[in-house]
């Protein structure tokens, strides 16, 4: 029998390697949510470093605490508990009490992830579970707004964009070109659009997302804003300030493309764009809250399986309903 030079070999996956581990891929992560950060501590200062440094504490701490207590590998090293804290720390007002931000980032490791059985196995997004927790616990805290450095206090500049489109209060909104830049009342790394565009396209450019998620997520928003606001008889800017408002550019870049919780077809991300583009609008253009984005991506996260079940693409070798084969 002729000898085979070089034999088949059997092995297990992945059968495909690439340079990025999960703890490269989460420190480039890290890197695009800085500016956010950083435009956070320069806008409401030295007091929204310590919020962002509590919350990241306790989720660090409390992924290390589970994985004692339940006697997994300690994982606080590959990153993931920090985007975690980093992320929930900028969904939180820069008032709010130290201890809250701590026990937020605990909520987010433990509930949002640990008790789904660790990274990769959660079907919510943590940060928005740790942020939702503490919304329905602590509700004063979590809508106590401070204006911006340097912004007169009184009763317009503690209030947010959102909060004074809600009401109809268009004359007291504040230039379009501060709210880009982020010198307005919100949570802290909410109000600067230039800085979360630049950390969202670090993201887009070194493939850490994907861009049929914010692209459609931003696009739905804004038509439907200039839908409603053309039978309200709004300004033509009406679906631009909904865009730069609130935390919609924050949840497009860097919450809704969740590699874990959003979809993998790119049919299905499509869809799930689309849907937490709807729910968005009908949030905030007709239910009870100014906001919309928290609630959105916990609901649309609900359907992912879903969605990749029905995106996704033929089997080979297996007949479609029409009796043909792939």
């Amino acid at each position: 029998m002729e000898q085979i030079e070089k034999p088949l070999i059997l092995s297990s996956s992945p059968h495909f390697h690439s340079r990025y581990t999960t703890e490269k891929s989460m420190r480039e992560v890290a890197c695009a949510i800085l500016p956010a950060a950083a435009a956070g501590i320069w806008i409401f200062g030295l007091r929204a470093f310590f919020v962002i440094l509590l919350s990241v504490t306790g989720a660090l701490t409390s992924e290390f605490l589970c994985n004692r207590i339940m006697r997994r590998k300690v994982s606080i090293m590959d990153g993931s508990a920090l985007i975690t804290g980093l992320i929930l720390a900028l969904c939180l007002p820069p008032s709010i009490p130290f201890w809250i931000a701590f026990l937020g980032g605990v909520f987010a490791i433990v509930i949002g992830k640990q008790v789904f059985g660790g990274i990769g196995q959660n079907i919510f997004n943590p940060a928005l579970i740790g942020r939702a927790l503490l919304l329905a616990s602590f509700p004063v805290f979590m809508t106590n707004w401070t204006p911006a450095r340097g912004m007169a206090i009184d009763a317009v500049t503690t209030a947010t964009p959102m909060a004074l489109m809600k009401t109809e209060l268009f004359a007291q909104l504040p230039p379009l070109g501060q709210m880009v830049l982020g010198q307005i009342g919100g949570c802290i790394g909410e109000t600067s659009v230039v800085a979360i565009v630049l950390g969202g396209i670090v993201l887009l450019v070194r493939k850490h997302i994907d861009w049929r998620i914010p692209i459609l997520y931003l696009g739905t928003v804004f038509v439907l804003a200039a839908a409603y606001g053309a039978v309200k008889g709004y300004s033509l800017l009406y679906p631009v300030y909904q865009l730069c408002a609130g935390g919609l550019m924050l949840g497009a870049f860097f919450m809704a493309t969740d590699w874990v919780t959003s979809p993998v077809t790119k049919k299905g991300r499509m869809v799930y764009g689309l849907g937490l583009g709807l729910l968005t609008g009908l949030i905030r253009f007709f239910g009870g809250l100014s906001e919309g984005i928290c609630y959105s991506i916990l609901l649309m996260n609900i359907l992912t399986p879903l969605i990749d079940r029905y995106t996704r693409g033929r089997i080979y070798g297996v007949r479609n309903k029409g009796g043909e084969k792939a």
